[in-house]
């Protein structure tokens, strides 16, 4: 029998991260994967002021960092809750507010580097011999992301996109596209879209049905895919003072997982969302996101013999 443990949505978090390096040791698993919006989302200005200090504005406070070890420590919560730092100046946050191109330019440049450090980090930490390893960028990640992983796989870390991998001696297909979302993320397509996709992946596989399907988005009107219903402002709806929640998943994986029954399958995308169900007799998870608060959910499966036999939720 063999555990593969499954987490999604770690947006820039270290913190996260460093958490999911220590998988193998704590639970013992043969496989870990990492699945989908490996990036995060905001870039935090440390600010020199001209009597010495450092300003930062973030975790809703204006904070005033009075030597180095303070900024150090600032430096380190700030990447730990997701979010990446520049050191710099008043004159050149002037710049920058006039040059988004340029903000675009460092925050790029920022998401490369932190996915370049989590990987060499990665090598370092996990025996990859001994430890089936996939990253996989998900909706939210810029393109440029991709190349970073794929330098690593001559290393033993996975690329898992465009092809079948094998995990655990079980062939696996993998999609980071979504359906739409109010956001306007890299990596969205329409529902005829994402079919057209799953078709042409399932095609490569032999037997659909003894294989994993690893799809960022989760599929429509099941326990995985139920998010706060938004208004044209992108502000919740709520309904008698509670927050109104509707499936917001892909009926395009709904129907290829109905349609072609795999032994597993595994998304993410909706943070709120985590939990388990099924499609037909086909087990599906969501792990869910807390990652701003530095917490790792994921879900441990057993396999034996290609078959689930079992699967249940941790975090920590």
């Amino acid at each position: 029998m063999n555990k593969l443990f499954f987490s999604v949505d770690v947006h820039g978090a270290d913190s996260v991260w460093q958490k999911w390096l220590n998988v193998p040791e704590i639970y013992g698993v043969d496989a870990m994967l990492l699945c989908g919006d490996l990036s995060g989302k905001s870039l935090v200005p440390i600010i020199k002021q001209k009597n010495g200090f450092n300003k930062a504005f973030y975790f809703g406070n204006n904070w005033t960092l009075k030597t180095e070890l303070e900024t150090a420590e600032m430096e380190k919560r700030i990447r730990s809750a997701g979010a990446y730092t520049l050191r710099c100046d008043q004159e050149m946050i002037e710049k920058l507010q006039n040059n988004p191109a340029q903000v675009e330019k460092i925050m790029l440049n920022k998401i490369k580097e932190r996915m370049q450090n989590w990987l060499e980090l990665l090598l370092k930490k996990v025996d990859v011999g001994k430890t089936d390893v996939i990253v996989m960028p998900g909706n939210d990640d810029d393109w440029e992301i991709d190349e970073v992983i794929k330098s690593f796989e001559p290393r033993g870390i996975h690329w898992c996109l465009d092809k079948v991998v094998e995990v655990l001696g079980i062939p696996m297909i993998s999609l980071d596209y979504v359906n739409p979302t109010p956001w306007d993320t890299p990596r969205e397509d329409k529902e005829k879209g994402i079919k057209k996709r799953i078709k042409n992946l399932v095609k490569r596989l032999d037997d659909p049905g003894r294989s994993i399907f690893n799809f960022h988005a989760p599929p429509y009107g099941t326990m995985l895919d139920l998010a706060p219903e938004l208004d044209a402002n992108k502000k919740p709806v709520t309904v008698a003072g509670q927050v109104n929640f509707v499936h917001v998943g892909s009926k395009a994986v709904y129907e290829a997982l109905e349609k072609y029954q795999p032994m597993l399958g595994l998304h993410g995308h909706i943070h709120e969302s985590y939990g388990t169900d099924k499609v037909g007799e086909t087990p599906v998870v969501n792990p869910g996101s807390e990652y701003g608060e530095g917490i790792l959910r994921g879900y441990i499966i057993e396999i034996d013999d290609g078959k689930v036999i079992d699967h249940w939720k941790v975090e920590g």
